[in-house]
């Protein structure tokens, strides 16, 4: 699984997934303050720590780089006992995500022949904070449909800006030429 990418490929994608986790926690207290608990954290500001694993896969260039970042996030905050664990359910709840960036960007790029770019980082956000936004829901949470169907808006609406800030972001990255492509 590990062949298709090199050593600073996954060099990029550790530190992509440790920023992530790192921010979670302190994003998600602080929107619970605010909102004061009536709305779930992760969802309203998931886009911002969920644009981390779009940007593993923007710099690489290479599918399974966001997937690969959930699995590292997953592994930090089930053994490191970061605040975000959801048990033996972290596993799929940080991988989830991206493996939705991964198939994504495998179908619209990989098959289409065009290049990481607005629309694409766009989507790649808002898929993973959806997607990981209705795992959580699954398996901790089980709300009413109406509320998740609230909740998943405002996930599709957050993961979408952190998608286009992960964009941003990898235009810096590729400016002071951090994005090489093997």
């Amino acid at each position: 699984m590990l062949k298709p990418f090199s050593i600073y490929d996954l060099i990029i994608i550790a530190v992509m997934a440790s920023v992530g986790v790192a921010i979670k926690p302190v994003l998600a207290t602080t929107v619970k303050v605010v909102t004061e608990g009536l709305v779930p954290g992760g969802s309203l500001v998931g886009g911002l720590y969920m644009m981390w694993i779009v940007l593993a896969f923007a710099i690489t260039g290479k599918v399974g780089a966001a997937t690969l970042a959930g699995i590292v996030q997953a592994l930090m905050v089930m053994l490191l006992g970061i605040p975000g664990s959801h048990g033996a359910w972290t596993l799929l709840t940080y991988t989830g995500p991206g493996l939705a960036v991964d198939a994504l960007m495998l179908l619209t790029l990989r098959f289409s022949g065009r290049e990481f770019d607005r629309l694409a980082a766009f989507f790649a956000g808002l898929a993973a904070n959806v997607c990981g936004t209705w795992l959580v829901n699954i398996v901790l949470f089980q709300l009413p449909h109406l509320f998740v169907a609230l909740i998943l808006t405002a996930a599709a609406l957050s993961g979408g800006a952190g998608g286009l800030l992960a964009w941003g972001l990898y235009r810096v990255a590729k400016k002071y030429r951090l994005v090489r492509r093997t």
